[in-house]
């Protein structure tokens, strides 16, 4: 790790360019992989595991704890912050990133394996539930290495937000590869599909991992942690360290995170409960629309943070969050016109507001730490969103319509989500040209 450190400090501009890239592409098709295996999951819930895996329940009971083992990832996401925090920011980015991979690749690839409640009863569905915990626990221990891995490596803050949001970019390519893969899949009829079809794109993702494997072995520490490692700034204890200077960062990174991550998750996975139980639409017209609005997300999260560079990243964020709070009403009156123009409509445009704040997050969110503490502190800022707003949405949203009978009651869950965000975003400092290779104490600024 030493020699990666001076490699890095004696590199060329052309060699430093290389550096950057091929960090941006290790950290995308990674990330890639990872979405992938994790979207999987939630495509698969609300459609196939409630009739293997609570088959006497009734379908709302079914969706329910469907939902509730798909939470359960949710959960385990701050224990992968803690986890990986701590490593990233003692042993480095690099080596974190490939341990991350291989956890979440091999406990989806296992899930492919998880006999029904036809063979073994209620222990099908603990074994997901335990398969998920672990594919939470890689999760979050990813995001805040992948985004540091493209982030430290870029020459000025006037890029850092464009940058930063290729990680970023993973999270729609990862959607696409698992929409694809179900809606390949789906197509088998009859019994096959719930028998076995369903259980083929999890068994593929092995051969995803080891082309993320082979692509991450082939990158340098990034530069930040380079110089912290060749001036020995090295945390001891990053994760109490960061809790005790930047407690505040941590939790309102939580909060910033409603306005972007409740929504998606009925966008992308409760959608496919509401659209074929309410609207009566088919599963693959949805497939396809989701698919649709995630290739929308190529251009949409790039462009968001680089739009974020010329603005101020709070700016652009807070635009995302407004724009979100009032398209819930809109969503849904286009949906529960059942017209599939309409809401095709709805789906493609679903992601954009969400994209609006996705794209800059990253650089939002780990510029509030200082190097010695980012992994750790932006991990546990961005994973504890879990747990307030990612995981628990799906079932919000599933209660809020058997209650009221209304997508509606949905859209106001939504804006007050935008709401919550607007206020936290506002309370963050904005480091958008901050020099983040330098060490500074945002507890005493």
């Amino acid at each position: 790790m030493a020699n990666s450190g001076t490699a890095n400090g004696s590199l060329s501009e052309a060699e430093h360019r290389l550096q950057l890239r091929r960090a941006v592409i290790a950290s995308t098709i990674g990330t890639s992989i990872e979405w992938y295996d994790f979207f999987l999951y939630s495509v698969v819930t609300a459609t196939v595991f409630a009739k293997l895996y609570f088959p006497n329940e009734d379908p709302l009971a079914g969706t329910l704890s469907s939902f509730g083992i798909y939470f359960v990832g949710f959960l385990a996401r701050p224990v992968g912050a803690l986890i990986f925090g701590h490593y990233g920011d003692r042993i480095g980015r690099k080596a974190t990133l490939i341990a991350t991979l291989m956890i979440m690749g091999i406990a989806t690839f296992l899930v492919a394996f998880v006999p029904s409640y036809a063979s073994i009863g209620i222990w099908g569905a603990v074994i997901l539930t335990i398969l998920r915990v672990v594919q939470g626990i890689g999760v979050g221990g990813e995001w805040g290495g992948s985004v540091l891995l493209s982030m430290e490596w870029a020459r000025t803050a006037s890029s850092r937000g464009f940058i930063a949001s290729w990680p970023q970019f993973g999270v729609p390519c990862g959607l696409v590869l698992a929409n694809i893969a179900f809606l390949v899949f789906s197509s088998i009829s009859g019994d096959a599909f719930l028998s076995w079809g369903w259980r083929v794109p999890f068994f593929l993702s092995i051969v995803l991992v080891a082309v993320g494997l082979y692509i991450r072995l082939g990158i340098l520490e990034t530069p930040v942690f380079a110089k912290l490692l060749a001036s020995n700034r090295i945390e001891q204890q990053p994760i109490a360290e960061v809790w005790k200077r930047n407690w505040r960062e941590i939790i309102i990174s939580a909060f910033v995170r409603m306005a972007e991550q409740a929504p998606f998750y009925i966008f992308t996975a409760y959608i496919y409960a509401y659209g074929t139980g309410t609207l009566k639409v088919s599963r693959d017209f949805l497939l396809i629309s989701v698919l649709v609005a995630s290739i929308v997300s190529f251009v949409t999260i790039p462009l968001s943070g680089h739009i974020s560079d010329r603005i101020g990243r709070k700016r652009m964020y807070m635009l995302g969050a407004a724009t979100v709070g009032v398209f819930g009403f809109i969503y849904f009156a286009l949906l529960n016109t059942a017209s599939y123009p309409l809401v095709f409509i709805a789906i493609l445009l679903s992601l954009v507001p969400h994209d609006m704040m996705y794209g800059p997050q990253a650089a939002l969110i780990a510029e509030s730490f200082t190097g010695r503490l980012r992994y750790s502190g932006s991990s546990l800022g961005y994973q504890l969103a879990s747990i307030i707003a990612g995981g628990p949405a799906p079932l919000i949203a599933t209660w809020l319509f058997s209650d009221f009978k209304s997508g509606y009651a949905i859209a106001v869950y939504i804006l007050f989500c935008a709401i919550i965000s607007l206020v936290a975003t506002a309370m963050l400092r904005d480091y958008t040209n901050k020099d983040i290779s330098a060490e500074y104490d945002l507890a005493a600024e």
